[in-house]
């Protein structure tokens, strides 16, 4: 039986998955928003998923992480930001995109460490008009935050992944595949690390094809200029201070779950 794996939809995700199509025998991708990636990994609905990085220290079962692959942002993101209809220090409600839980997460962070607030946290589908109708600001991620034309509509945005570095100096993880041990055999690792370098050199062409006329730029320029697919030292450490950072606020039960990987 295929490997069966679970994507994130957004454009950010799309080169981690390039030519896993091709591959059926070895692979069957589906593609959900990264909450559901991370249901679906905690309740074995999927053998590997792009999950959020806080729900590695959530999951009942110990996983493995696949080595050197990563949704990484060092410095602004632009596709994880908190809108806002008014100056941050008058914000008291935040719409908090569902979709979302490492973001949240970092949210919270940010909101005692650098932004100097302590807004309540309402979660909502995302939709910014709704959100906006309801909060003082909204909580976006992926597609909807990257495309969303937030001048036009009068809002400000703040960049988390640029907030996040300029408060640590070091790297945001998003997200990262995994899964429950022995269920990727080194080969495995091998197809999923190819899948990655050929979408790298590709992400011209995926955001053509994902964006469409019109977005086609944006989407090119966001997949070279604020996305990494690395997972080196750096970025452990930018994960291992978030972990850390979470377990200080309270917002994650443990932070005691060392990294661990599938052989390569």
């Amino acid at each position: 039986m295929p490997i069966r794996i679970g994507a994130v939809g957004y454009l950010n995700a799309r080169p981690l998955v390039y030519g896993l199509e091709l591959m059926p025998e070895r692979f069957s991708v589906r593609f959900d928003v990264p909450s559901k990636c991370a249901a679906l990994l905690h309740g074995n609905s999927i053998d590997v998923g792009m999950i959020p990085s806080i729900e590695y220290l959530r999951g009942h079962d110990v996983y493995c992480i696949v080595p050197d692959i990563g949704i990484v942002s060092d410095g602004p993101v632009a596709s994880v930001a908190l809108f806002a209809s008014k100056p941050i220090a008058e914000i008291r409600t935040i719409a908090a995109d569902t979709s979302s839980r490492t973001s949240t997460v970092l949210l919270r962070i940010l909101c005692y460490e650098d932004l100097a607030i302590d807004p309540t946290f309402v979660p909502m589908v995302p939709d910014a008009t709704s959100m906006l109708t309801q909060c003082d600001a909204a909580l976006l991620i992926g597609d909807p935050a990257l495309f969303l034309e937030h001048k036009s509509a009068g809002l400000r945005k703040i960049d988390l992944g640029e907030r996040w570095t300029a408060l640590t100096g070091l790297p945001f993880v998003w997200a990262f595949w995994a899964g429950r041990p022995g269920v990727l055999a080194p080969a495995d690792v091998g197809a999923l690390l190819s899948a990655r370098n050929g979408g790298v050199r590709s992400s011209d062409r995926i955001a053509d094809e994902y964006c469409g006329p019109g977005r086609a730029e944006l989407g090119q320029a966001y997949l070279r200029e604020n996305i990494r697919y690395s997972l080196g030292a750096r970025e452990q450490a930018g994960l291992a201070r978030y972990y850390a950072l979470a377990k200080q606020y309270d917002l994650i039960d443990s932070a005691d779950r060392g990294l661990a990987f599938y052989s390569r």
